[in-house]
Parts: C-alpha cells; structure tokens; sequence
C-alpha cells in the first residue's frame, strides 16, 4: 500500500489539452523519478482557426470532449487514483475557452489553462530528467505556442535561469501562412520565417544578456519527434528509437525544403508522419529551423520526457504535501 511518503503503488492520470494533440499519461512515480509512463494521443486540432477568430470552434469542443472523456474512462479501468488536466496555447488564446472548461468539469476533472511560463517549467523538468546537472535548452514546439526554458536540474533541485513563450506553433503558422496555397510559395515560406524569427531572436538577446550558457538544445513535441521519425522511416512508430534522437541543421533544412514541395496529400504519404499531422508538419519544420538559426545550435536532440512526465512528478508532490520543483500546484480530481 502507498503511503504519504510514497505513492510508488499509485496510478496517477495526466492529460494535456495542445493546440493540436491531446494526450493522456498514467505513471507512477518513486522517489522523485518516474518509474512507469503509458501515453496516449489523439489529434484533436482544437486551436484550428483561433489565430484568426479568436474563437474554439463547436465541432473541435466536441471533438475534445469526447477524446477525454474517453481518457477518463481509459484511466479509471486501468487503477488510476487521481487525475490533473492542464491547457495550454489555444486555449489561453481563446474568448470561449469556459464553453470547453465546463465540459471537461462535467466530467469530474478539474482543468487548468496554464500559463506559458508554467507550461515551459514543466516541460524543462521533464526533459532533465536524462541530463542530470548539464546546462539545457529546452523548447516546447507545439500548435499554437514555443516556450523556451534555459535552466538546469541539479542535485540542489531546479535552477530556471528564463523561461519564455512565444507565439510560434504549427498550427498558427500553418493558418496564418501555409493554409491557401499547394506546395507552399516561397513567399509564404520566407514570411513564417521572420514571423518566427522576430518572436524568437529578443527572447534569444535576453538570455545572451544573462549569460546563460547552454550544453545541449533539446525540443519536445509533435514536430520534433515526427521530423526524426520521418528521418528515419519509422513504420510504426517507434518511441524507443526517437526519444534522444539528434537531428542537424542542414537535416531539418532538407525536411523543409522536401515538404514544401509536395501537398499535403502527398506529405501524409511520407514514412514516419501521421496522416493528421501531415497538415501541420511544414509550418513545425519552420520553426523548428529557424530555432536551431537563431541560436546558433547545428545539432537538436528530441525528447519524449516533456510536461506529461513534468507534470507526474509535480502531482506526485502535491499528493505527498511536498514543495513542487516548479513552485506551482495543480488542481486535482480522487477517483473513487
């Protein structure tokens, strides 16, 4: 049985509401480390037209709502105890989100639209998790949002030198830039990448200001675990060969260059990339290279570890009565 000090023997349930995925975690955690993860995640393209409208669309708060309850069905069959549910870009960006909240209450969660900067935090907590005391740069490339967080994880626990967000998604630039036009114009391509320079380059200054050093670049998110499964031709998905895989400069320059030239039927055909995310994956690649320029790295590593592992470990502390790593608590439901 677990006890206050160790909820080793507890199931805990994690969802997280993207832009464009929504995924659930069931972990267990032991002694400040995860020691199990089952994920899944569904494309729900929840943020689909919030850049321009402002607005979730009815079908997509349909389309979510049933996802997780499916979720919560799923979570309470398997054992688990309790459950958080987090929100991220498109619904921090949207006039109607409480139509989406009120549904996701209804089914007995108790969800949280998290601010950027949180959501960065616990992204960068569950990256580090594999770089034990080594100075990081962790983006989180998502549908609607980029948050970026220099830090370190240490045995005198977590040192966030920055953490900002910025407006740089696959799905915004794919609404804003790539959503009229089959293969993209070049025109587009150049404006999606000083859109995403400009909001790349001042939170850049800011850290060279601060003098934080970086060892490593790391990104997490659809994108970023597509591009290295396209890489390598992955059929199926193998979540052991992409998790820490590197990706280069000019390799991700090529992806670029390769999607651009094809509609997005034809990119759904490409080995590694999921049919749904085939709209999307031109618009990530964009910022995934124009991330690497701005900051000079020549080698990006892919993490799998991102806010569903930071975010275990932080219910997993809530539960004990215990400060979080990130300074910030989640809202959470007992299953009975």
């Amino acid at each position: 049985m677990a006890t206050d000090g160790d909820t080793a023997d507890r199931l805990l349930a994690v969802i997280d509401i993207g832009t464009v995925t929504a995924r659930l975690a069931l972990s267990r955690v032991h002694k400040g480390r995860v020691v199990s993860l089952t994920k899944q995640s569904t494309i729900v393209n929840l943020g689909m037209g919030v850049d321009k409208t402002g607005r979730l669309d009815s079908a997509a708060i349909n389309h979510v709502s049933e996802c997780i309850a499916a979720y919560v069905a799923t979570a309470q069959e398997a054992g688990a105890e309790c459950a958080v549910c987090t929100l991220t870009s498109a619904a921090r960006d949207a006039d109607n989100s409480d139509e989406l909240l009120n549904r996701l209450q209804a089914l007995g969660l108790l969800p949280q639209v998290i601010p950027g900067e949180v959501e960065g935090q616990l992204t960068f907590l569950g990256v580090a998790q594999d770089f034990f005391a080594h100075k990081l740069l962790v983006a989180d490339n998502g549908g609607g949002s980029t948050e970026l967080a220099w830090g370190v994880l240490s045995a005198a626990g977590l040192d966030m030198g920055l953490v900002r967000s910025t407006n740089v998604g696959c799905r915004r630039l794919t609404d804003r830039y790539f959503s009229q036009h089959e293969p993209a114009r070049m025109e587009d391509l150049r404006a999606a990448h000083e859109f995403a320079a400009e909001q790349f380059a001042p939170v850049i200054a800011e850290a060279h200001t601060l003098h934080l050093q970086v060892e490593k670049l790391l990104a997490c998110g659809g994108t970023a675990t597509s591009l290295v499964a396209m890489t390598l031709e992955l059929e199926p998905y193998d979540s052991a060969r992409v998790h820490l895989g590197e990706l280069g400069y000019q390799e991700v320059c090529a992806l670029e260059e390769k999607l651009a030239g094809l509609t997005v039927e034809e990119r759904a055909q490409l080995p590694g990339l999921q049919t749904k995310r085939a709209p999307v994956i031109l618009a990530g690649s964009v910022a995934i290279s124009e991330l690497m320029k701005q900051t000079g790295c020549e080698t990006l590593t892919v993490s799998e570890s991102d806010l569903l592992v930071g975010m275990s470990l932080t219910l997993d502390a809530v539960i004990r009565e215990e400060t979080t790593a990130v300074g910030w608590r989640p809202n959470f439901t007992h299953f009975d």
